[in-house]
């Protein structure tokens, strides 16, 4: 498969498991073409152009040529420069890698990939909270985001498979997208009625399993496994955490439980203050959960060899 056709493959997947319907991504991307179609000769130089067709802005190619033909890959959680030279080591060793994937964003991805945050309004206008309050405290925490971003170096990683000549991704919401469907299917058809059912749910799946082996397990962190659950919220998707004002909002629509990939210590202290239930179903166990829906998907339009590190194991389904 080339390089392109893959890197839209990626997108393709992740619009289809958004929680937002193909008609409000639609009606995103129109805004962005008629935002750059107004831009003049110099803003359209700095215009991310990718934007015109992927709505995620956590997902990019970062380094690497359309047209290259992708047999094996390597995959983790994190890849940075470390993992960069251990590529280049490995195919020093004769071990042909064609593309470096990341999970988490990095370079032009990581610079602003807080935009993602926006499909937040969508998952709690779900839930029942007003758009205008979802908007108003989404928009102060990704102020926030922005700010701590502007100043990181996010270009060190790209700068060195530039070096080193590899070609190199990051895959962030569109396989958390796919790890909050598969488990949103599952909870809304097992219907669990206590917490002690939710962690059933969550160890029936391998990924969670694997985690606890390595002492990662999904922890119940506000409640205990006799808590009561009826209206259960998933934090899996949406780019990172969003305002930690939430809670009692969504405490006041009736969500008692919250499972989340992870939460600082400030969302968790805001879910006890709110008396809402909170299970971490174990941050990179997620990642690896989304990761190898996507790798199912791609594989199943393409034949890979594929490899294995930072964080990451590939457990693929059963077709």
């Amino acid at each position: 498969m080339k390089l392109e056709r893959l890197y839209q493959e990626i997108i393709k997947k992740g619009i289809e498991a958004d929680i937002r319907d193909k008609k409000s991504i639609d009606k995103l991307l129109k805004k962005t073409k008629a935002a750059y179609a107004k831009c003049d000769k110099k803003e359209k130089e700095i215009f991310d152009v990718d934007s015109l067709s992927n709505p995620f802005a956590d997902t990019r190619l970062l380094y690497g040529s359309l047209g290259s033909d992708i047999k094996s890959v390597i995959v983790g959680i994190d890849v940075d420069g470390s993992e960069l030279l251990v590529v280049d080591r490995l195919k020093d060793k004769g071990i042909k890698i064609d593309l470096a994937v990341s999970h988490h964003p990095a370079g032009r991805a990581f610079a602003n990939f807080y935009e993602v945050m926006d499909l937040q309004v969508d998952m709690l206008v779900k839930e029942g909270i007003s758009a205008s309050i979802s908007e108003n405290l989404l928009l102060e925490r990704k102020n926030q985001v922005s700010r701590r971003l502007h100043a990181a170096n996010h270009t060190r990683g790209v700068d060195i498979a530039r070096l080193l000549k590899v070609n190199f991704l990051c895959m962030h919401t569109p396989c958390d997208n796919l790890a909050y469907q598969c488990l949103r299917k599952k909870l809304d058809k097992e219907k669990p009625a206590k917490l002690d059912k939710i962690m059933d749910i969550l160890y029936d799946i391998v990924e969670y399993k694997e985690a606890a082996k390595n002492n990662n397990p999904p922890k119940i962190v506000i409640g205990n496994k006799e808590s009561r659950c009826q209206h259960i919220h998933l934090e899996f998707t949406g780019g990172t955490e969003g305002s930690k004002d939430i809670y009692e909002q969504l405490a006041s629509k009736g969500v008692d439980t919250i499972v989340a990939m992870h939460q600082s210590e400030e969302h968790f202290k805001k879910c006890k203050e709110a008396n809402i239930n909170v299970i971490f179903a174990s941050h990179i166990a997620s990642d690896n959960l989304g990761i190898n829906l996507m790798l199912d998907y791609l594989e199943s339009k393409g034949k890979f060899k594929i490899y294995e590190f930072s964080g990451f194991k590939r457990i693929p389904r059963k077709k």
